[in-house]
């Protein structure tokens, strides 16, 4: 059976996926993947909602043979294609295909961090104990030890924190429990399978272990294809950047005086010094004042209170360093707080190294391009060093990389051109093609912009958006996104929303962002079938609701990074001494594809109609709000407020 008969009506495929449909679109995709794994090039494939891209890269990959990676966007993906995808492909191709499912450490329980969790009782609080048990009770039946796959206690539980390892604190070969290690069990299945399915985070994590010369996590492979692939640039950044936390710090303290107490006793020294490195992180956050920001670096350091704060957690940093030294030989364990001791302590000298001013006005980006800048959490301080351009370390990976490269994602051009991606993603020299939609968005959606609207900085302009998506909300009987640029803007309309309804007496669920995790809103949202949720960016991609339960996506303002953001400020500096034009050659490309992601969210199947919001009048205004909304899906326009509530109440009929 050559490639196209699977894609034919009756077919293999339609044995085994329900309500498959052939796709002339689908079918074109999957015969170019074919094309590049023969050639072992590199493709960067933009299909469109609805073009099912996981079946039009899986079919020609499995068929093909050899080794393959996918790397996926989320976690939450990577469950979907091993679970359900990836079977429904091999039953369908009726061979033996082995897959592995390969996450990072902190995804899988530890039993030795386990073991010592329970025994030593460090918990805060009763509900972190049970919760710690049902760990311990999972991990004696599970043959994965994926948290994920642990129902009963909340992902983002503090309990995981003392049931997992991470790259610091990992004992290696020296584990008194190395025999029953999870994570090196989910990496002899991925040596062993066809198909080892990765996220993004994973594979940069791969990508940097080599370059620093330390090993690698992945097997080799005949294949690389990325899943979400717009996301790439975002993770490459952070993984070729350095970050240092107080938080962190933290709880390399909290870990030093529990090993020092085991293993140091003798010497107190260690333990008085970890407490008052502990103290010292803390009034570094104080010193930054309530505001939670993003400074250059300089300009956080012209804080003189937050300055000294700095200056004096550093010193405590090197006095606890220095000691750690001194006792690492006493214990494997005080030895692994001592590396993680010493590299924070390196971090933090870098980053406050001074050097010749530069573009991002900071005053002192360190070595090869990086912007040196701060986080001010709600807890904590994080020290970033970014790289400008993370696209060139990324090629330099791969230049002499024999393998097949695939990239695809539903946005990853700005109307059919891809320079902006490749060049974030250091791809000078790559095969593209675009797929479009086969949904009919001229009869399935309406993008709907109001007449008048202030100005979107203005204070009032949160308000005036639920004003005027207030209409749309009614026709539509909830069912609803509300997509935000910031949480600030999500948490204040989630306020007037409730106070709005209230007075005049709708009783639609409201579900925000935060109140649980993202797969128990959403499963929420579907149950209810009349809910209205208000997300920020988490909801704007990666997020499949068909049907009846979502006919409305309202998106406050076109989501243009913000422009004192220190490592736009570098880059768009740099992109000026090119003599490019930072706005369109950047800002604007970049906004464009968040949107095109964020409308994504409304039309998911052939049946769903509906309507898409933007309530930035820019989209209409400004001469650039063409290339915008050009690059959207071809939907019907309109700026009446009534056609928009007719176009509801015509789908609700």
């Amino acid at each position: 059976m050559n490639l196209d008969d699977f894609f034919t009506d009756g077919g293999p495929l339609e044995a085994v996926i329900p309500m498959y449909r052939p796709r002339a679109q689908q079918l074109e995709m999957a015969r170019r993947i074919y094309s590049t794994l023969e050639t072992r090039g590199r493709l960067v494939a933009e299909a469109g909602t609805g073009t099912g891209k996981t079946l039009a890269y899986l079919i020609p990959a499995l068929l093909f043979g050899g080794k393959v990676i996918v790397s996926t966007g989320t976690k939450t993906l990577q469950d979907q294609l091993f679970h359900r995808d990836i079977p429904a492909v091999r039953a369908a191709l009726a061979r033996p295909v082995t897959i592995a499912l390969l996450k990072g450490r902190s995804n899988y329980v530890c039993p030795y961090h386990l073991g010592r969790a329970l025994a030593e009782a460090r918990l805060k609080s009763r509900e972190e104990a049970l919760q710690l048990r049902a760990i311990a009770r999972f991990a004696a039946s599970s043959d994965s030890g994926d948290r994920m796959a642990c129902g009963d206690v909340p992902e983002e539980s503090p309990a995981w924190g003392f049931a997992t390892s991470t790259r610091d604190n990992c004992l290696g070969g020296e584990c008194p429990d190395h025999k029953d290690c999870f994570v090196l069990k989910a990496r002899k299945n991925a040596l062993e399978a066809d198909v080892v399915v990765v996220n993004h985070h994973l594979f940069f994590a791969d990508v940097w272990l080599k370059d620093e010369g330390a090993g690698e996590l992945l097997p080799a492979s005949n294949a690389v294809i990325f899943d979400e692939a717009h996301q790439l640039p975002a993770t490459a950044s952070l993984f070729f950047g350095e970050t240092v936390t107080t938080g962190l710090i933290i709880d390399l303290c909290r870990d030093v005086k529990v090993e020092a107490a085991v293993a140091a006793a003798d010497f107190p020294d260690l333990q008085i010094a970890a407490g008052e490195l502990e103290t010292a992180a803390r009034d570094v956050r104080l010193g930054l004042g309530l505001a939670q920001t993003r400074l250059p670096a300089a300009r956080a350091l012209e804080r003189e209170e937050f300055r000294e704060a700095v200056m004096d957690m550093v010193a405590h940093l090197a006095r606890l360093d220095a000691l750690l030294k001194s006792q690492a030989e006493r214990a494997e364990t005080l030895a692994q707080c001592y590396v993680r001791c010493h590299e924070a302590a390196s971090r933090m000298e870098k980053w406050l190294m001074p050097s010749n001013p530069s573009a991002d006005g900071s005053g002192a980006p360190p070595e090869a391009g990086m912007v040196r800048w701060l986080e001010a959490a709600s807890h904590s301080v994080l020290f970033h060093s970014t790289p400008l351009n993370a696209g060139e370390l990324f090629a330099r990976q791969i230049e002499n990389d024999a393998r097949a490269w695939i990239f695809t994602s539903a946005t990853l051009s700005v109307r059919g051109n891809f320079s902006h991606y490749l060049n974030e993603i250091g791809l000078l020299e790559a095969d593209t093609a675009v797929w479009d939609s086969p949904f009919d968005y001229a009869t399935q959606a309406l993008l709907y912009v109001p007449a008048t609207m202030p100005d979107p900085n203005s204070p009032e302009y949160t308000q005036a958006a639920l004003d005027a998506a207030w209409p749309l909300l009614l026709a539509s009987g909830g069912s609803a996104f509300l997509l935000f640029t910031s949480l600030r803007a999500m948490n204040a309309a989630y306020k007037l929303l409730q106070t709005r309804m209230s007075a005049v007496g709708v009783s639609y669920p409201l579900l925000l962002q935060g109140e649980k995790s993202r797969s128990e809103l959403l499963d929420e949202f579907r149950r209810l079938g009349n809910a209205v949720l208000l997300g920020s960016q988490s909801f704007w991609e990666g997020v499949d609701v068909a049907g009846e339960a979502l006919s409305l996506v309202v998106i406050d303002r076109l989501p243009f990074q913000p422009p004192d953001d220190p490592v736009l400020a570098a880059r768009m500096e740099v992109l000026r001494q090119e003599g490019k034009n930072p706005f369109f050659d950047h800002q604007l490309p970049h906004a464009v594809i968040s949107l095109k992601q964020g409308a994504g969210r409304l039309i998911r199947r052939e049946s769903d109609r509906g309507v898409l919001m933007i309530c930035d009048t820019r989209l209409v205004d400004k001469p650039y709000g063409r290339r915008i909304w050009q690059a959207l899906p071809p939907m019907k326009r309109t700026r009446r407020q009534e056609e928009a509530v007719a176009f509801l109440l015509k789908r609700a009929e």
